[in-house]
């Protein structure tokens, strides 16, 4: 079977027909508000992201957890607290995300946590940076019934993996790829699916056809090339790539740089995702970092009620009518248009 295709199945099964029905009213809902006005998000998130840990062994340049420069509290995602979480979402939720910032393996229940939102009969999925996944660790990573495994490699030789990854080592993603891919045969299982992501930047764009085979070799079902988001790009960046096509930002006629892509006064995920911090704050999308746009507190109220609350209902409305002013917004491709 084509591994797009088995994973695509993989997401298929986990539709029952409360989810399907949700996911009707928040189709229903986001165009509702996109062409009509309405105000209230109709149904209950189909994906759901949530924080394993802030924590992160690498220290890359355009990462918050790298970086260390939180200002939000830091810690890892609590066992009783997630499975509250899992058992409130699991009606309406199909899609689990096991990232936002840091590295989720450091997590030490992590691995755990996957295999109960599988046994809730959810598509799982995670990114990591893959130096965790020695022989066991890719073993169990296998055994959980994990969805998606998204493994970050920037770079074909350590010079230029490590240009970006700082403090990381290239030996140690191949051997836990070869580990997770070894281990997806022994147990002869179809799942997770392994993605390989090369996040395109100056020092290693000229490795894209190098990262191609290198992914071939190893054996995983896709590699993906993702444009960097750059927090200072508006006078260029040491790091934004030359070709044009892999680069996040267009220079224009005053010589500064731009958003490549127009801005819509609209966005999907307000609508059909959420985003939970390891200690229960819900934020808009994977873009507020520091979660400074807190719109609710599911460890003081139910997800359900945070969903339509005040605050939710004030920025569904502010993006719909000037999502430029919103500050996470800025640096945004979902919901824009591809330049004329």
């Amino acid at each position: 079977m084509v591994p797009a295709f088995s994973d695509t199945l993989e997401l298929l099964s986990k539709l029952t027909m409360k989810r399907v029905w949700n996911a009707v009213k928040v189709y229903w809902s986001f165009y509702e508000a996109k062409y009509l006005g309405g105000k209230n998000a109709k149904g209950l998130p189909m994906s759901i992201t949530i924080e394993p840990t802030t924590a992160c062994n690498l220290g890359c340049p355009e990462c918050p957890s790298g970086l260390k420069q939180f200002t939000r509290p830091e810690g890892n995602l609590k066992t009783d607290f997630y499975e509250k979480v899992i058992d409130e979402v699991k009606a309406h939720a199909f899609y689990l995300n096991f990232y936002f910032q840091g590295e989720p393996f450091i997590n030490p229940h992590f691995l755990k946590m996957v295999s109960y939102a599988h046994q809730q009969k959810m598509y799982t999925a995670t990114s990591t940076n893959a130096h965790f996944l020695n022989d066991q660790k890719a073993k169990e990573t296998i055994e959980s019934g994990l969805s998606r495994l998204t493994i970050s490699i920037d770079g074909t030789t350590q010079e230029t993996y490590e240009s970006y990854r700082k403090q990381g080592d290239l030996s140690k993603v191949i051997e836990g790829t070869k580990n997770i891919v070894k281990w997806k045969k022994e147990l002869n299982s179809k799942t997770p699916y392994v993605i390989f992501q090369f996040l395109v930047v100056k020092p290693n764009e000229h490795q894209i056809e190098d990262a191609k085979q290198l992914a071939k070799e190893l054996g995983v079902d896709e590699i993906r090339f993702k444009t960097a988001q750059l927090y200072d790009y508006e006078h260029g960046n040491p790091l934004m790539p030359s070709n044009e096509k892999y680069a996040r930002y267009k220079l224009q006629k005053d010589g500064t740089y731009r958003l490549k892509n127009k801005m819509l006064n609209e966005c999907w995920r307000m609508w059909s995702s959420c985003v939970i911090t390891w200690d229960g704050k819900v934020v808009p999308c994977c873009f507020d970092k520091d979660a400074q746009h807190q719109l609710g507190d599911i460890i003081q109220q139910p997800l359900k009620k945070v969903w339509q609350n005040a605050s939710y209902v004030a920025f569904r409305k502010a993006l719909l009518s000037n999502r430029q002013a919103i500050d996470i917004c800025q640096n945004c491709t979902e919901g824009t248009k591809v330049w004329e």
